[in-house]
């Protein structure tokens, strides 16, 4: 659908080079990597804001490298939620429709629609002031997804809002994506990658260090940076549900989990950090609750400590000094116990 060829840019000091990767129609593809990092100009250079100093952008096998911005079918949100402030929400999102000279009727209806779909209907005869950032931020995406964009491009979404907004506004998100649209989302939050992207690429050095899945990357990451970067891979997929008792707990195919959130039921991921995990070779040691026994799989080291690998119906990544493997005398095929608290597991929902 969307194809970034050997793409290049040099501004001062800093260079993108020889940036490729493809998108598939429906992806949500994030563009993960740390700030300064060039993620935004990519995505400049997608849309038609700058022209890269070599390299190729093709969009359905037509090649739109040096299209006009007007001419390209893509959209593009910023981050600061460009709306105009002297316009109505209405009006904001009927000024794409009234450039193509559509009948008033059919913009009201478009207008109408997409407003139902991004939860502001109720604001179309609002001002910009008087809004909220979340409800800005609505309102942006709705003007652009009246464009009909065959890609919609998102600059940090989601970094002004706060928690409970980023919840729900991770929730359009995915709706959007899942009726249809194809989107690409740059950010530095490896949690907005997880609960939102279908496919990852990792910017690195002034180049596309992986593309893969969620999954693969956190799981299997190729370069050192990468898992510096992403800096977990207890990351694990599947469903929380409330027992009888009202306790909240994540099921796999092989393990359940109790949790402490305020999340509702329904698909989803957990990360649990390395350093959260306990264990002991006795379970009389450790807390009864999320309490495993387990077997150690694999001893890798790493930087500064040991990864310790424990298979417990879920494969746990334990990092330990090289004092504390002596002290237990670990050894790969050994069992151990282990126990993870509660409320040290984050979950994020699937939709």
């Amino acid at each position: 659908m969307l194809k970034v060829k050997n793409i290049s840019k040099k501004l001062g000091d800093f260079s993108l080079q020889d940036i490729n990767f493809e998108v598939a129609k429906g992806d949500y593809f994030v563009l993960l990597g740390i700030s300064g990092a060039g993620k935004s100009l990519l995505l400049e250079m997608i849309a038609g804001l700058t022209q890269p100093c070599s390299g190729q952008i093709f969009l359905e096998d037509k090649e739109i490298t040096n299209e006009k911005i007007q001419k390209r079918p893509i959209g593009l949100v910023f981050q600061d939620a460009a709306i105009f402030p002297h316009l109505s929400v209405y009006e904001n999102i009927a000024f794409p429709l009234k450039c193509k000279k559509i009948s008033k009727t059919k913009i009201d209806e478009t207008v109408k629609s997409i407003a139902a779909d991004t939860n502001i209907l109720h604001l179309l005869q609002r001002k910009p002031e008087t809004l909220s950032g979340g409800e800005k931020q609505r309102v942006a995406i709705a003007r652009t997804l009246a464009m009909q964009p065959k890609c919609l491009l998102l600059d940090e979404p989601l970094a002004s809002l706060d928690v409970q907004l980023k919840n729900d506004f991770r929730a359009l998100l995915r709706k959007i994506n899942r009726n249809g649209q194809t989107i690409i989302h740059v950010t530095h939050d490896y949690k907005e990658a997880i609960s939102l992207a279908n496919r990852i690429g990792v910017l690195e050095n002034g180049t596309i260090s992986q593309v893969a899945s969620p999954d693969e990357v956190f799981h299997h990451p190729k370069t050192e940076f990468v898992a510096n970067f992403v800096g977990i891979k207890n990351f694990f997929a599947g469903s929380l549900v409330e027992n009888q008792n009202g306790e909240k707990q994540f099921r796999t195919s092989n393990i359940s989990l109790v949790l402490l959130t305020n999340e509702q039921q329904g698909d989803g991921f957990i990360i649990i950090k390395n350093e959260d995990i306990l264990f002991s070779e006795q379970p009389n040691k450790l807390n009864s609750i999320n309490l495993f026994e387990g077997e150690i799989i694999d001893i890798e080291p790493t930087k500064m400590k040991l990864e310790i690998n424990i298979d417990i119906g879920i494969k746990l990544a334990v990092l330990v000094n090289k004092t504390a493997l002596e002290n237990y005398n670990l050894a790969i095929g050994q069992k151990i116990w282990t126990q993870i608290n509660p409320d040290t597991i984050q979950f994020f929902r699937n939709g």
